[in-house]
């Protein structure tokens, strides 16, 4: 566990985040509303193609919200990162206190004094939404669940989730804990690109412990095609809520709904959104490539040797930096339901400049970013270099650096500029984010 609480020390600007995403968050404000007053619980939606880092729809996106079990999400987060740090196994056993045991319903009946293996911890979570579970694993992990909840928010803000506090590792009311839709999708967007070893747990339709089985209570799961996970959440103060992430023709997009007024409004809602988004990249005929980057194993497979990528999803939100004049883009916009609407950036002709290239291995202490990942080298210099006319002062002196990994469906390149300070790196994501140009700024080492 020292090796977690080091890790987020380390992090506390920036953390494992995500790539071909474009997160826009505006600060709203919103009073934080009691646990029982569930006539006030706010509808908000988002949803994003992960590969190009377009948003397809948003409403109410940066509102605060109670998640609900979707705080659930970050408690597997840290566990996925305590299993791939080596802090426990699969077959790890975790002690359920007194107090764990008295946690309300939902919860799988956990007897003070007795143990659950961290793999049937995940299943119980993922499935049942068990809250005794939930601070088993919390307990375990940071020997106290208060304790537990702020590694849970470090980690949030380090992974750029600006609006959300947590307070418990469940999600069981608390008027201070609060997410919003956009925070929530860049938290689903996380597990997916950090944790594809273990994302495949989402998927699981049923859970038997002890002779009980007990079904997942995501219904989209089964019932809409390329849904592959995440979570579902209820009190009633939130309302119904509920992440969701869909792979079709290789296109991978993520779907966040709060506030439902029934679990099957709600899903009937995620469920629309989803096909309009869909739609709507075939309207925009998107143009990034098809590749497997974004798509989840359906089984446990070997962790690529390369750490998943460490980086921060930029706000668009004041800085201390001046803005820099950008080189002007052409746009084509359309609309969606509503006053939504999404931008494709046409991408310019780009001459390769080889002086701009490193061939070599990042700089250890340079700050970068990331625009994008490919199936070829070239596209993804070319893209690199084209991002440069976008943030021209900016990026004036950056590198191209062309990173190759092995994805699931072979070779893929990351598209970053490098040689960069913090500063650089966060305001050349800032300019480029307003042109609906997906960012990631990415640490040194990462």
């Amino acid at each position: 566990m020292h090796r977690l609480i080091n890790h987020l020390a380390k992090t506390t600007i920036s953390g494992s985040a995500i790539a071909r995403t474009l997160l826009v968050l505006v600060v709203l404000g919103l009073s934080l509303l009691g646990p029982g007053r569930a006539a006030e619980a706010k509808y908000a939606a988002f949803a994003i193609d992960v590969e190009s880092g377009a948003v397809l729809h948003e409403t109410n996106a940066d509102t605060k919200n109670f998640p609900a079990s979707l705080t659930k999400m970050m408690t597997l987060y840290l566990l996925f990162e305590a299993l791939q740090d080596g802090d426990v196994t699969l077959q790890t056993k975790m002690k359920v206190s007194a107090r764990a045991a008295k946690q309300q319903p939902s919860k799988l009946g956990l007897k003070s004094g007795s143990t659950i293996t961290v793999e049937n911890a995940i299943r119980a979570l993922v499935t049942k939404s068990a809250n005794d579970v939930a601070v088993v694993v919390a307990e375990h992990l940071g020997k106290s669940e208060d304790a537990f909840a702020k590694l849970m928010t470090a980690k949030a803000k380090a992974l750029g989730m600006k609006r959300t506090l947590f307070k418990n590792a469940s999600g069981l009311p608390n008027s201070k804990q609060v997410s919003t839709a956009r925070d929530i999708a860049t938290l689903a967007l996380a597990l997916i690109d950090d944790f594809p070893q273990y994302y495949h747990y989402f998927s699981t339709p049923s859970f038997t412990y002890k002779g009980r089985t007990y079904e997942n209570h995501n219904s989209l799961l089964e019932g809409v095609e390329g849904v592959d996970g995440l979570k579902t959440g209820y009190t009633k103060a939130s309302g119904y809520n509920i992440a969701i992430s869909a792979v079709r023709d290789g296109r991978r997009v993520i779907v966040v709904v709060f506030g439902g007024k029934t679990a099957k409004t709600r899903d009937n809602q995620a469920n629309h959104i989803l096909e309009v988004a869909y739609g709507s990249i075939k309207k925009l005929k998107l143009d990034a490539p098809k590749t497997q980057v974004a798509k989840a194993p359906a089984a446990p497979v070997v962790v690529p040797p390369e750490k998943p990528l460490a980086g921060v999803l930029v706000p668009n939100q004041p800085l201390a930096v001046t803005p820099l004049p950008v080189a002007p883009a052409t746009v084509q916009a359309v609309a969606l339901q509503g006053d939504t609407q999404v931008a494709a950036l046409s991408q310019p002709d780009v001459k390769i400049d080889a002086a701009q290239v490193l061939d070599t291995a990042l700089p250890a202490d340079s700050w970068s970013i990331q625009v994008g990942a490919f199936s070829r080298y070239n596209a993804a210099k070319e893209a690199a270099l084209g991002a440069t006319g976008k943030a021209a002062q900016t990026l004036a002196g950056a590198k191209v650096f062309v990173m190759e990994i092995d994805g699931q469906g072979g070779k893929l390149y990351r598209a970053r500029l490098t040689d960069l300070d913090e500063g650089e790196a966060r305001e050349a994501c800032r300019l480029l984010t307003k042109q609906n140009q997906a960012c990631l700024v990415v640490a040194p080492g990462s």
